[in-house]
């Protein structure tokens, strides 16, 4: 059964309509965390509301704000029939563009989370988490094949998954394009949200000077020994150049959100001072940027041999 979706409507479209995300997935996949953020985004978010109280939710609505619905196994009287024929009724009503969003993750990262936070699966209170996971994504599979946004989370923090919707529901704000410097470590891979990834690894690394090594890009020290590179500038400069290029053609675009996402091998010097240098430059010229350090958020990583976690 098919409904309208952000994906499928003309921007001119989006623009006429009243979004209408519902959210859903396994437990554990960051439905609260995708709630919060489409709230920051400027919608009104409902969680945990029943499936038979959506029609009454906007027959006396006459709102325009937009608003996102929290659903999951968990909600009452849920199914994923009677989900289906609530959405096919919100999606005649030509004033909604209604999106299914679906959050995904995988097995052994839905089971990792609920060990880390020792939280019982809700579909199954008295037995393992991996029985109630199965049983969850038997139930959900109809909704994850014909979703609108299918975003999956193994690999994600929360910054990453606000990212992702950032792209699909932030609106332009007043005040323009809102960019996010990131610096990560290629150990750990790339951002999976990153719109442009520069690689800063033919730069000198202050790992191997012994005073600078427990420092990071942050500290003054750092970012003179990465500048004095004679790659530096010329580096630095000319991505600049392209930013600038660039930035006013995402803005004409449409675009309301950007992630520039520069990498070393440790992500803890040579990227995190370029990222510093970098946003610092874009905000001065007026744009509206914040900055990320994925690593420095972590445990340390060590620049010798790469070993493997079992999650």
């Amino acid at each position: 059964m098919d409904h309208p979706a952000v994906g499928k409507m003309s921007k001119a479209e989006q623009k006429t309509k009243r979004d209408v995300a519902i959210v859903t997935g396994p437990a554990g996949a960051g439905r609260s965390t995708a709630i919060h953020a489409l709230e920051d985004f400027g919608f009104e978010a409902i969680d945990n509301l029943p499936i038979s109280f959506l029609d009454r939710l906007f027959a006396s609505d006459e709102s325009r704000r937009p608003i996102a619905i929290g659903i999951d196994a968990r909600t009452r009287d849920f199914s994923a029939a009677a989900l289906w024929e609530a959405l096919a009724q919100l999606s005649a009503n030509p004033d909604l563009g209604v999106s299914l969003v679906f959050l995904d993750c995988s097995t052994d990262g839905l089971l990792r989370r609920f060990s880390e936070t020792r939280r019982r699966h809700p579909l199954s209170p008295d037995g393992t988490a991996r029985q109630g996971s199965e049983r969850e994504r038997e139930l959900l599979a109809p909704l994850r094949e014909t979703a609108d946004i299918l975003v999956d989370t193994s690999e994600m923090a929360p910054h990453d998954l606000r990212a992702e919707l950032g792209r699909w529901f932030a609106t332009p704000a007043a005040d323009g394009l809102s960019i996010s410097v990131q610096s990560f470590s290629y150990k750990r891979g790339a951002p999976r949200a990153a719109d442009i990834v520069l690689d800063c690894r033919f730069l000198q690394n202050p790992h191997w000077e012994r005073a600078l090594r427990p420092l990071t890009g942050q500290d003054p020290a750092v970012a003179a020994h990465v500048a004095a590179d004679p790659l530096y500038a010329p580096f630095h400069d000319r991505v600049l150049d392209l930013i600038q290029v660039l930035l006013p053609a995402f803005v004409a675009e449409g675009k309301s959100y950007l992630t520039l996402a520069f990498g070393c091998t440790g992500g803890r010097h040579r990227s995190v001072a370029v990222s510093q240098s970098v946003a610092k430059s874009l905000a001065a010229d007026g744009w509206r940027v914040s900055t990320r350090h994925r690593e420095l958020e972590r445990a340390p990583v060590s620049d010798g041999p790469r070993r493997v976690v079992n999650a």
